[in-house]
């Protein structure tokens, strides 16, 4: 071990470096080929392994086996991996043998970098095709044991505490990875910013190695050896390798050699050896948002919460005791801030309160459900009366998260900021938190930083337009949002929860807390209703049959407005800010507009009122000579442009899945 972590620490500079400049690509023999170069859809045979239990398509549904409904799950075959896509979920389990028939394609992209998509997830678990199963025939079944173990832990405690309290039990010991924890309790600890408890890692390992050691501390240097290397490979083994899990198992694997040798362990060399590695071995760990909040939590525990714990003695006499319950989650939560913003848009305002409200109950907790896993294993009978103390335990996390994702403002939406904004909060925030630099420093860190805010503030309140297109032709849905001085609006074309869900996640990278109002164009309602509702402060849509609005109706808030303009299409004209868009989703309306049955329209697309207009289909030729015979400033279109010629002058398309914005 260095004396001076430099080395490790430059060790992991340039490990990060080629790992970033390394983009993720497939394997030569990757299902890819199959496609030979196109998207798709290709009939395709795969032989592999499957690398997990089946999962529930929809995120907010638990997973089970033979289930009814939709789920996936990630086949390795001899040359990659792929994605299997079934639409009545089968019995399927980790570690099976199959051959599978069907349509393989290349996962859609996200249309916006504010979305979350399939490409970009499947690419950070390294796989690049998704396989539609029509036919499926399981090869081998062999033995499990390891997984079979993690399922029996898991059903055994919801089975004697309830999906509730026995997922959080079993979520202490597996990682919630692996438990299939309701959405309601993910969304508490996450508002809470509590996941940390959740997920596999250096907090619950440090409580079990601790633990051990403590146990075996009268024996001998080999004895506690084998007794901590038992435990940090049963965490192992039960957390599964999640890059959280790797790290903490690295670093105490190396902290457990150092201190049984006598010699003193180095945190800071220890962090920057493990994440080389890791990074060495698996590159697009890099791209791992778990990854890089457990690296960054883990060098703010290091660098941080001793100097933060002797400041906040110096200035707490009263209760200096504390100190060090504080300098915790204090320095973590400053260390996976610019993480949190560039990832999520939100920062959980009361992380830091209810962390420290939660340290009491999560040692014990932890060591707990880890003890009572040896009891739903060995002797399953017990684990009943035995889990009714530690249950009430649980139940008491529980209401705490509850309660505080409850607060208001418990999660403050800032708005997914420029990356570059993100680097200079970050440089801000080193020179506020390292310890050692000088008074000067520290100023101009806060300088930096308050300079930072500012300038994002000031983007946020600025009028935008963002359309966001996928599809083609009856599945297409576009989502247009106006955005003016930090409040927005929305129109739909679809009311589905898919387009739901990504409205959502639009408003939360652009840090609107709700919408002012949402039209939806969809005369089919959408089984959630209440999704658009929790979204927008009015929500109107096709009701008993009758448009949303009639003609000359009109729906607005400050500064934001949209009105009907025909009787039979949705031709719509909105207003933002200044500017003025004619708004043409379907054919009905275009044809609408260029019949003259709109007069309204037609006036206003004349004049200078309407400065610029909205495509939601392609313009056949006539519409096309048309649209240049009035010549609006812009002209918008969802999906590809006219074939066989460029688009005009101030003409846009979004392509089949893409969005476009204007300032």
């Amino acid at each position: 071990m260095p004396r001076s972590p430099l080395l490790p620490l430059l060790l992991l500079l340039l490990v990060l470096l080629q790992a970033q400049l390394r983009p993720l690509q497939p394997a030569a023999g990757d299902p890819l080929r199959l496609l030979a170069g196109g998207d798709g859809p290709q009939p395709a045979i795969l032989t592999g392994r499957l690398l997990s239990d089946p999962v529930a398509s929809a995120a907010s549904e638990a997973p089970q086996p033979g289930q009814a409904g939709p789920c996936r799950v990630l086949l390795q075959t001899a040359g990659g991996r792929s994605e299997l896509s079934f639409r009545t979920c089968p019995a399927l389990r980790e570690g099976w043998e199959v051959r599978v028939s069907g349509q393989l394609r290349r996962p859609r992209a996200a249309p916006h970098p504010l979305l979350a998509g399939p490409a970009e997830r499947l690419a950070r678990q390294g796989s690049w095709t998704r396989l539609t199963v029509e036919q499926l025939e399981v090869l081998r079944r062999p033995a499990t044991p390891i997984a079979d173990l993690r399922r029996s832990i898991a059903a055994r405690f919801i089975a004697a505490a309830g999906p509730e309290r026995g997922g959080l039990l079993a979520a202490l010991v597996l990682g919630s990875a692996v438990v299939p924890l309701p959405a309601e309790l993910r969304a508490d600890f996450r508002v809470a910013g509590l996941s940390h408890a959740l997920a596999a890692s250096g907090f619950h390992l440090s409580v079990l190695l601790g633990a051990v050691l403590a146990l075996g501390r009268g024996l001998g240097r080999w004895t506690r050896l084998a007794l901590g290397g038992g435990a940090i490979a049963l965490f192992l083994m039960l957390a599964g390798a999640q890059p959280s899990v790797v790290r903490a198992v690295l670093m105490g694997a190396i902290a457990l050699v150092l201190l049984e040798s006598g010699r003193r362990a180095r945190p800071l060399g220890l962090l920057g050896l493990s994440l080389a590695g890791m990074l060495l071995l698996r590159p697009a760990w890099l791209h791992d948002v778990g990854f890089q909040l457990s690296a960054a939590a883990t060098a703010g525990l290091v660098l941080t919460a001793r100097p933060l714990e002797q400041a906040l003695a110096l200035r707490l006499p009263g209760v200096g005791w504390l100190a060090p319950a504080l300098a915790v989650p204090v320095a973590a939560s400053l260390w996976t801030l610019p993480l949190q913003l560039l990832h999520f848009g939100v920062v959980p305002l009361y992380a830091v309160p209810a962390n420290l409200l939660a340290a009491p109950l999560l040692t014990p907790l932890t060591l707990g459900a880890m003890a009572l896993a040896v009891v739903a294993v060995s002797v399953p009978a017990l684990l009943v009366p035995l889990l009714l103390p530690l249950g009430w335990l649980a139940g008491l996390l529980l209401q705490l998260a509850r309660a505080v994702a409850g607060l208001p403002l418990a999660q403050w939406q800032s708005g997914r900021p420029l990356p570059l904004l993100v680097l200079l909060f970050t440089l801000a925030l080193l020179g506020l938190v390292l310890p050692g630099l000088g008074r000067r420093w520290r100023w101009l860190a806060a300088g930096l930083g308050l300079g930072v805010l500012v300038l994002h503030l000031v983007l946020l309140g600025g009028d935008q337009l963002l359309l966001v297109h996928q599809g083609v032709g009856g599945a297409a849905r576009d989502l247009v949002l106006a955005r003016h001085r930090g409040r927005a609006a929305l129109v739909s074309t679809r009311a589905d929860g898919f387009s739901c869900r990504q409205a959502g996640q639009l408003a939360q990278g652009l840090g609107v807390a709700r919408f002012d109002w949402t039209l939806l164009l969809d005369p089919v309602a959408g089984a959630d209703p209440a999704c658009w509702s929790r979204l927008a402060a009015r929500v109107v849509a096709y009701g008993d049959g009758a448009a949303p609005l009639a003609a000359g109706q009109r729906l607005a808030s400050q500064g934001l407005a949209v009105q009907a303009l025909a009787m039979d299409s949705h031709a719509l004209r909105l207003q933002l800010g200044r500017q003025r868009w004619l708004l043409l989703p379907d054919r009905q309306s275009l044809a609408s507009w260029r019949s003259g049955q709109t007069p309204t329209a037609a006036k206003a697309f004349a004049g200078k009122a309407a400065e610029s207009v909205w495509l939601g289909v392609r313009p056949r030729p006539a519409d096309h000579r048309a649209l240049l015979a009035h010549g609006p400033r812009q002209v918008w279109l969802s999906g590809p442009g006219p074939a066989g010629a460029p688009l005009p002058r101030g003409w846009r398309a979004s392509g089949p899945n893409g969005a476009l914005t204007a300032p």
